[in-house]
């Protein structure tokens, strides 16, 4: 596809979101005013991975100093997971803004940590929708994008990750992602062209859809490539970077690399552990922020 078709079907996608922010706001019976911050995460079962979203957490506290946070996961599957490791089971985002209704909350700005804005970002949105203004919801809801949301932030994150993942000699880098059918899906080729504006040895992967390691592994046939360096692009290293990214397997992009003769690394680390990464979430939760009504408005 076209660059300028992927900017055009991505910006589209982009101001249909920013358009559903000014309908996530109703009012509900008059209560003291209290605000906080719902932040959404697909989840993990990876001890590690989750001790990673503390870091997301921290630059929201230092943000928005005396404004409580809250945790949700939209994976029901990793919330059975945790529950079953830990004996503490994650709210839903329906579930934890019930929560935060019942703890008084009038105002929830909500911050996904979705990397593209896919279907897990549309059925929270969704979720937002249903929740505000009833008995066991917040009068007030708004809902921030995810990471890779405007031409800015895909930017952004291609020279924050070139920064931290300088490339050596005769090496290559692949960033893989989730991948999904959603058209919200070219936000990876279009972040792939601001990467090869770089550098040709960057690359962008993902684990399902159309970026897969057979296109990639062409393109390294015409380079110079010995060592490839893999590196999760998705929020945190959970299951995927661990199996389908890293894996023992044969089918997982580490084996698949190893198998064309690569020397291959894997970087387990994810975007939410990067602040500089980190800190455009923290830019989309400022203006969710922006869209609540002030405490005069809700009266």
């Amino acid at each position: 596809m076209p660059v300028r078709s992927i900017r055009n079907t991505l910006l589209a996608v982009f101001l249909l979101l920013f358009s559903l922010q000014p309908a996530l706001a109703a009012h509900g019976k008059p209560r003291p005013d209290k605000t906080g911050i719902l932040l959404v995460a697909f989840g993990s079962s990876v001890d590690e991975a989750r001790a990673s979203y503390g870091n997301v957490e921290a630059m929201v506290q230092q943000a928005f100093p005396g404004v409580p946070v809250r945790w949700a996961f939209t994976s029901h599957i990793v919330r059975d997971l945790v529950t079953k490791e830990t004996g503490r089971r994650p709210d839903s985002p329906a579930m934890a803004l019930a929560r935060m209704a019942q703890e008084g909350f009038t105002s929830v700005a909500v911050q996904p940590l979705h990397v593209i804005p896919g279907i897990e970002f549309h059925e929270l949105v969704r979720t937002c929708m249903a929740m505000q203004g009833l008995t066991d919801g917040p009068a007030h809801v708004s809902v921030g994008l995810p990471l890779l949301s405007t031409e800015h932030d895909l930017a952004q994150v291609a020279e924050a990750l070139a920064a931290q993942y300088p490339l050596a000699e005769k090496e290559a880098v692949i960033f893989v992602g989730h991948g999904t059918a959603h058209p919200a899906s070219v936000a990876y080729p279009a972040i792939q062209y601001d990467l090869w504006n770089v550098s040709p040895s960057y690359f962008v992967g993902t684990v399902e859809g159309m970026q897969d390691e057979d296109g990639i592994i062409a393109r390294l046939k015409t380079l110079d490539v010995r060592t490839v360096r893999l590196v999760p692009l998705m929020a945190v290293a959970g299951d995927h970077a661990h199996n389908d990214i890293g894996g023992d397997s044969p089918d997982s992009w580490a084996g698949r690399m190893k198998a064309q003769g690569y020397d291959v690394q894997v970087k387990m680390s994810g975007l939410s552990s990067l602040d500089s990464v980190a800190r455009l979430w923290v830019e989309h939760l400022h203006t969710a922020m922006s869209a609540l009504p002030s405490p005069r408005q809700q009266q």
